[in-house]
């Protein structure tokens, strides 16, 4: 379904362009041809899209043990970077516009042409924002998401072109055109930041408090306090790592059956292909407060309530004062 969506992609950003191409022929319009522009973008990124999609799905080798995922991520990079290259050859066009001058043609039927191509476009981006979700798929995201950033700057082509064409004023098609080269350097600078970040794993509090939230589902007794919690995102597979409270007096065999039992009840729930990799503390007796245990032969104090699975715990990396010490 994923590699579907890269091809639907592709062929409806290839048709449209050449629509765009077309009303900017008929018209002569600056805002149309920044809108053009934009699509030749579409099309290069659909088509590496396609590619990266091929590359991300392969299974984990011997040479990429976590996968192919992060692909996905050079995907994003490329695709921000074409995005701000649209944005100063739109300025530059744009500006050069505005200080000469130019007329305007036909723009009835160029009106026709960018509305029904800029509805398409708000369908399609709308349908790989969604796939892409479903299926855990960044390149399609980001795909998409560019796709509904094309059907914004088509909505204020729409409105520059209306304003010409009831007021007689020809700069404000390049004015348009303008605003449409602001939209697009945004979109373009979030899509390679974010993809970069992810390349460095960066930390990702929304993920992590999702986790938590999953954590918390699925929690069981003895699982008493997780912490310094990480996670390594390759493309739709994450590797996550964490440190696990557990009493002191569960044998090896105990403590591997109940992470391992408590593990694949968070993946059932999480949403995502991944793993989980459990440095199993001992709770050492501080935590009696916060431990579950009904029947504990070596509890200090009486269990007051359990420790959340809150962001700031998940990803604190110290210990209780008292075991800083020992």
């Amino acid at each position: 379904m994923v590699r579907r969506g890269a091809y639907i992609s592709l062929t409806v950003s290839t048709l449209l362009m050449v629509v765009k191409f077309f009303a900017f022929y008929l018209t002569g319009s600056q805002a149309i041809l920044s809108d053009a522009l934009e699509s030749i973008v579409n099309v290069t990124a659909a088509t590496l899209a396609l590619f990266i999609v091929y590359v991300s799905t392969k299974p984990a080798d011997r040479d990429h043990p976590y996968g192919h995922g992060k692909a996905e991520y050079f995907s994003s990079v490329f695709e921000g970077a074409l995005i701000s290259f649209a944005a100063i050859m739109i300025f530059i066009e744009s500006i050069n516009a505005i200080i000469h001058g130019r007329s305007l043609t036909r723009l009835d039927t160029g009106l026709v042409l960018i509305t029904a191509a800029g509805f398409a476009n708000a369908l399609l981006g709308l349908y790989l924002v969604k796939l892409g979700r479903k299926y855990h798929s960044v390149a399609l995201i980001s795909s998409g998401k560019h796709v509904l950033s094309d059907f914004y700057t088509s909505a204020a082509v729409i409105v520059g072109l209306i304003l010409v064409r009831f007021t007689g004023l020809n700069w404000l098609d390049p004015a348009a055109a303008l605003i449409v080269g602001v939209v697009l350097a945004w979109t373009g600078f979030h899509l390679v930041r974010d993809a970069i970040h992810a390349l460095m794993d960066a930390e990702d509090d929304t993920l992590i408090t999702s986790l938590g939230e999953h954590f918390t589902a699925a929690r069981s007794t003895g699982i008493i306090r997780i912490h310094h919690a990480r996670v390594i995102r390759s493309g739709s597979y994450h590797h996550i790592d964490a440190h696990v409270v557990v009493p002191e007096y569960w044998d090896v065999l105990t403590a591997h059956e109940e992470t391992n039992r408590f593990e694949a009840k968070v993946i059932e729930r999480y949403g995502h292909e991944g793993e989980i990799h459990f440095h199993i503390d001992p709770c050492r007796r501080v935590y009696c407060h916060a431990c579950d245990v009904a029947d504990c032969k070596i509890r200090r104090e009486a269990f007051a309530q359990v420790i959340p699975f809150s962001f700031s715990e998940l990803t604190s990396p110290t210990e209780p004062e008292e075991l800083q010490h020992q």
